[in-house]
Order: C-alpha cells, then sequence, then structure tokens
C-alpha cells in the first residue's frame, strides 16, 4: 500500500503510540525530531472482495480462443474473466487492460491473496499478483503541527536549491544548475500523486493536461470515476472510510510535489520549481484511500505515452508524453512482477522513474521504489546525515533533502517549502508551506532528483535512464561522516530494527548526496557512448557486429573518434577488422564463456566517455537463420582481408549458431 503521509494522517495510530513512544525514550529527546507517519498496514480491502492484475502467457489457449471470437477487441488486449469463472468455479470480473497481455480481475467470495495463488497455478498465467493499494509518501503527521491564520515563511526559505554549506551540507546547488540550463517547455515531467490545484497561482501556467485515473469513486471525491479532471478535490477521509489508514485533513501532496519539480520561477511570486522551465503533467492516481496498483500502472502508462486506454471502451491520447515520473508514493512490501513489468516497459522507451524510499524510519526501502530500474531516493536532513524517518537500502540510488525539524515542538526549521493549499478538507485559497504546516518527508527528496533529471534532459533529450542514473551518482557528493551529535552512529544494512538519524554509507542511502549543478556540468561535459548490437546478424554467425551509433555529442559538438578495446575473454572471441569506426565486429572462437568489449568516443572538443558490454557465447538455435551482411569499417568502401575471414568463419560455423545474451545495467 502507499500511504500518504503529510499532516493529514494521525502521527501516532491507536495501539502503535505506546510502543512507538517507548523506543522514543531509548533516543536523546532532543535528537528524535517529528517524522512522517507511519501507519499500520491498511486493512482497508475487503477480505471476501478479490482484486487481482495477472498477465498471461503470449501462448496461452485462452489467448487462442480470444482470437476467433467475432467481438475481438482491436488491440487483442486480454479480457479473460468469462473463460476463468468458469474454469475455477469463482464469480469473477474483468477489469482494466493494463497492457497487450495483462489485465486486472476481481472476483467475490476470497481473498485478493487467495484468487492471486489460484491464477497463479494456471497454465494461461505467467504471473498473479494482489491489486494492492499505495499511497503517498512523506509528509508530516505531527500532533504539534496545526494550520494558522497567518502562515510564516521558514527563515531559511528555500535553503534546498542553495549551494551547500558548512550549515546547508545537503543543499542540492540548484543555483548552480541554473547557470547550465534553465529548462525546457519540451521536457515534461509526469507528478502521479493525488492530482493538483490547477489554480495555484505558481503553478497555473506549467502544468500540461493531465488525467484522473482514481477509478473508485468513494475514494476520487470527485463524484466521478476516471476523467480528464487531473485537480485534486482533497483527500479528507472520515475516521474508519479507510481502515487504518486515513488523514485528518486532506494532504495537498500532489500540489506540493509538483511544485517542487517544476513551479513558475523568476516570475516574484512564492517558490522557485527545481526545474525551472519544464512543464509538469499531473495524473491523479491516489484518492481518499490512497490508491491501487492497477490505477499506478495506468498512470504510468498513461503518462509515458504507452497507453490511451483508460478502461472500457474509452481512449485518450497523451499530447505530452513524460520523459520523467515522479512517484512519491510507496508502501512496504516487496516489489511485484506487475511492477517489474512496467517498468522495463518504461525503461525500454527511455522514461526515467524516480521514487521515494519510504518513510518508516530506516527500514526497508518501499515498494515500488524496490523495484529493479526505479530510481529510488532517499531523505537527508540539512547537515547531510540521513533523516530519521528516510528508510535505507540497497536499491536506493541517491539521496537528497527532505527537510527536517531538529525541534519537537514549535516552528520547523527546515522543511522544503512548497505549493500548497489553505483548504483543511475541501479546495481553498492557494498558499505554500512554511515553519507550521511544514513538509518534510522522501516524498519531497524525489521531486528534487525529478525537477534535476529535467534540467539534464532538456540540456541533452537523449540521454537514457542508465545514463542519467550513471551520471547523477557519478557526480553525487559524498556524505559526511562528521558534524551531528556525538550519539549518531553509521547507517547500517536495513532489518527489523528503526534506525533514526546516522551517517549514510553507499549500501544505505545510495551514491552520495544530489549536486544539481555537477550533474548537469556532466551532461555539457561529456558525449555519451552506446553500445549496440545487430540482433539479427547474432541469429545467423558467430559473428557480432557492434554498433556506437546511438552515441551522442552534447549540444553543438561531434562526435570525431571511436575506439573499441577487448578487456577480456580473449580465448572466447576477439575483434576483426577496424575498431575505430562507429561500428565493429567480434568473432566468437571459443564454445563457452563471454568477451567484454569498451567503447570510447571523444567529441571535436576533446571530451570523451566509455561504455562496456559483455557478450556470452550461448546455445545455437535449431535452425538459423541466413547470416545479416557484415557492414564495413568505416561506413562505407571495399572489405579488407579481416571481414573476408569473419564472413568465412560466419559460414563455416553456421550450423554451430551462438546466442548472444547482453548484461545490462541500471
Amino acid at each position: 500500500m502507499h500511504i500518504p503521509t503529510r499532516w493529514g494522517l494521525f502521527f501516532w495510530l491507536g495501539v502503535l503510540a505506546t510502543s512507538l513512544f517507548a523506543n522514543a525514550a531509548t533516543v536523546p529527546e532532543p535528537e528524535r525530531e517529528r517524522t512522517p507517519a507511519r501507519p499500520q498496514r491498511s486493512v482497508f480491502q475487503d477480505p471476501a472482495s478479490a482484486q487481482v492484475i495477472v498477465k498471461f502467457r503470449a501462448s496461452s489457449t485462452l489467448r487462442q480462443a480470444q482470437a476467433t471470437r467475432s467481438a475481438l477487441r482491436q488491440d487483442n488486449a486480454p479480457q479473460h474473466a468469462a473463460a476463468l469463472s468458469t474454469r475455477l468455479r469463482l464469480p469473477l470480473s474483468d477489469g482494466r487492460v493494463l497492457g497487450r497481455h495483462t489485465q486486472s480481475l476481481r472476483g467475490v467470495g476470497l481473498s485478493s491473496a487467495q484468487l492471486a495463488a489460484q491464477l497463479a497455478r494456471q497454465p494461461d498465467v505467467e504471473w498473479a499478483v494482489v491489486d494492492e493499494r499505495r499511497f503517498v509518501r512523506s509528509a508530516p503527521n505531527d500532533p504539534y503541527f496545526g494550520p494558522i491564520a497567518a502562515p510564516t515563511t521558514p527563515a531559511v526559505g528555500q535553503w534546498y536549491l542553495r549551494p551547500p554549506d558548512s550549515t546547508l551540507v545537503s543543499a542540492i546547488n540548484a543555483l548552480g544548475a541554473w547557470s547550465l540550463s534553465r529548462g525546457s517547455a519540451q521536457v515534461t515531467v509526469a507528478v502521479l500523486d493525488t492530482g493538483v490545484r490547477l489554480d495555484h497561482p505558481d503553478l497555473v501556467s506549467k502544468l500540461r493536461p493531465g488525467y484522473d485515473f482514481v477509478s473508485d469513486t468513494d475514494d476520487a471525491k470527485d463524484g466521478t470515476a476516471r476523467d480528464d479532471d487531473a485537480s485534486d478535490p482533497g483527500d479528507y477521509a472520515q475516521r474508519g472510510e479507510c481502515g487504518s489508514y486515513q488523514f485528518v485533513a486532506s494532504s495537498w501532496h500532489g500540489t506540493q510535489v509538483a511544485g517542487i519539480v517544476g513551479a513558475a520561477t523568476d516570475n516574484g511570486l512564492g517558490i522557485a520549481g527545481v526545474g525551472r522551465d519544464v512543464m509538469v503533467l499531473p495524473v491523479r492516481v491516489l484518492g481518499a484511500c490512497g490508491g491501487t496498483d492497477s490505477d499506478i500502472i495506468a498512470g504510468m502508462r498513461w503518462a509515458a505515452g504507452l497507453s490511451s486506454d483508460l478502461g472500457g471502451a474509452n481512449t485518450v491520447i497523451n499530447q505530452h508524453p513524460a520523459k520523467v515520473i515522479n512517484l512519491s508514493l510507496g508502501s512496504a512490501t516487496t516489489c511485484s512482477q506487475a511492477y517489474i513489468d512496467v517498468l522495463q516497459e518504461l525503461t525500454a522507451a527511455s522514461v526515467t522513474v524516480v521514487v521515494a524510499a519510504g518513510n518508516e524510519a530506516g527500514l526497508r526501502t518501499d515498494s515500488p521504489a524496490n523495484c529493479p530500474g526505479a530510481l529510488a531516493v532517499a531523505g537527508l536532513r540539512h547537515l547531510g546525515t540521513k533523516v530519521g524517518f528516510s528508510n535505507v537500502g540497497p536499491e536506493i540510488a541517491i539521496a537528497a533533502p527532505g527537510g527536517n525539524c531538529v525541534n519537537r515542538t514549535g516552528a520547523c526549521l527546515y522543511p522544503i517549502m512548497t505549493t500548497s493549499n489553505a483548504g483543511r478538507t475541501a479546495p481553498q485559497a492557494s498558499t505554500y508551506t512554511d515553519s507550521y504546516d511544514a513538509t518534510v518527508g522522501t516524498s519531497f527528496a524525489a521531486p528534487q532528483v525529478s525537477g534535476t533529471v529535467g534540467l539534464m534532459l532538456s540540456l541533452n533529450p537523449k540521454l537514457s535512464p542508465a545514463d542519467i542514473r550513471a551520471k547523477l551518482q557519478a557526480t553525487a557528493r559524498t556524505f559526511p561522516t562528521s558534524g551531528a551529535a556525538p550519539e549518531v552512529q553509521q547507517c547500517q544494512a536495513p532489518s527489523a530494527t528503526e534506525q533514526l538519524e546516522c551517517y549514510c554509507t553507499s549500501t544505505t542511502c545510495g551514491a552520495g548526496m544530489l549536486d544539481a549543478a555537477a550533474a548537469l556540468a556532466a551532461v555539457v561535459a561529456t558525449p555519451i557512448a552506446r553500445i549496440r548490437v545487430d540482433t539479427s546478424a547474432l541469429q545467423s554467425s558467430k559473428s557480432v557486429f557492434l554498433n556506437a551509433a546511438g552515441s551522442g555529442a552534447p549540444p553543438d559538438r561531434s562526435i570525431t573518434g571511436y575506439q573499441w578495446t577487448q578487456l577480456s575473454g580473449q580465448e572466447v572471441g576477439a575483434f576483426v577488422g577496424t575498431t575505430t569506426s562507429a561500428q565493429a565486429t567480434v568473432v566468437f572462437v571459443g564454445t563457452t564463456g563471454s568477451v567484454e568489449v569498451q567503447l570510447r568516443v571523444t567529441d571535436n572538443a576533446g571530451a570523451s566517455d566509455t561504455a562496456r558490454q559483455v557478450l556470452f557465447a550461448g546455445t545455437p538455435p535449431a535452425t538459423p537463420a541466413e547470416p545479416a551482411p557484415a557492414p564495413s569499417g568505416g561506413g562505407g568502401g571495399s572489405a579488407n582481408a579481416a571481414w573476408m575471414l569473419a564472413l568465412l568463419l560466419a559460414c563455416g560455423w553456421l550450423w554451430r549458431q551462438r546466442a548472444v545474451a547482453l548484461r545490462g545495467a541500471l
């Protein structure tokens, strides 16, 4: 479940209060600062009303039968409730389509876990997972905080955007980044959250037309299910309406996240957004009781322009696909196959997905931040130590300021100031968070990274998610190892025991502290090396044809040099032909093992970048295809002796064709 955690949550929940305050007693009083709420796992889902997400095998008998039906959907999308109902003797109904082989299903008379287990045993099913609820991550739910008549701007203002110094150790230096790029309106960052107050004066000119994916009308609080209105009507819930999880007031969480990403800047009003001129796409996936995975995943695919399917016969094309998706939401669960699949799909489409790590006081990273392909973000105090509420884990890529108050009462000293609304339940006047209505949590660390990624893509739209991760991590500043209170220790690997403020390491909080200016400087300073493999050639010979055509240079520069080098596996294979052009060929001479190669590209300013690729010798298929023509070394010209050797080897060993697997890194 993804849990909203602003002042709208009960900070201490019922029976948890006694145990949590008991734990707090073991920490020196001044150091246990206010933290986003960590509610119990919700019991909101009806144990007799099942909700699951199912992926069917491409060759399943269900899909074959569907292909013969006259009422076939145009996209041949799965709708298999009727057939499965007969087979399992259960009343099932079709839910939303989530891909060519994936759909949600509903059932009655059993739990979601029970239905998922039964479906997973079916030969037609590749996987089945519970369609869980997810909730926004972060923001204080402290009883000492409360709305006041005259909000007061914190003395430090937007401290997290300034250059770091001895006090503001974790500040991200957005000021320095803006000297390199103020962002581009051609870059869109999608904020998947509670929706956005479209009338906020600091956001009104920065928003693309979004969509509301909340499908439960009770949760939606706007009188409708899915519709084209992505505004936030408020997520206030009555006591008991959402089980153990609820807001005591509307959070305006999506509006707050959107302001950090891209509030209008240099307009003489309110705050500055990290991404400055980048645009924000509001996608509402969370309502009064959080949001389901099926709504969130559908919103992710629509935000990226991968789907126009809104459920049923409704379709809406997203005219402004996002290359960055911000998910300031999560729950304390493992990563499900549903998220693994959609993140793979988004990564293949060159979409970077930034996710908040969660706020369970140093426990394991939440889902979907713990999923492969997610760029997970931990939260830091102003001094650079892990803020008490932030989760930790090896899945985290980088850390950014999460806001911290230091004191237990009174004005919060270091909140993350952003756009908001003054309404306690329904929307009222547009406003900004302050020292009393403060925003803290990993939800507000993540959009700082998303805004930075938007600036990076403004400089070079060809950056892939892997490029972005590599540059963010390579330029991150080293975590401090001193400066906090004497009792603060080094962060440990996550366990069942909470750990509050601690000194971050690369295995607990990511590669280091976000440095927006350094990340943009890396984009400006260096070209990008990329290796592509001609897969059609791989299916037909022992020759592996490599191509650097996907490499790119910074703006106003061009690639002028290529150098291919073999790093290992000389007994397995070797380069033949030229190694100084955009194309190169490796020929396998061994029957097992791997070859690691490196590509270095150099631009006309003398800057260079490298990429590595591991090629594995594999098992030949039963029926080899015709070999593809080998490319020439310089993009044209006559074949030389080395090329002829490659072709002879390819033909001579055609019957023992090798499949080559590529090891990708994210």
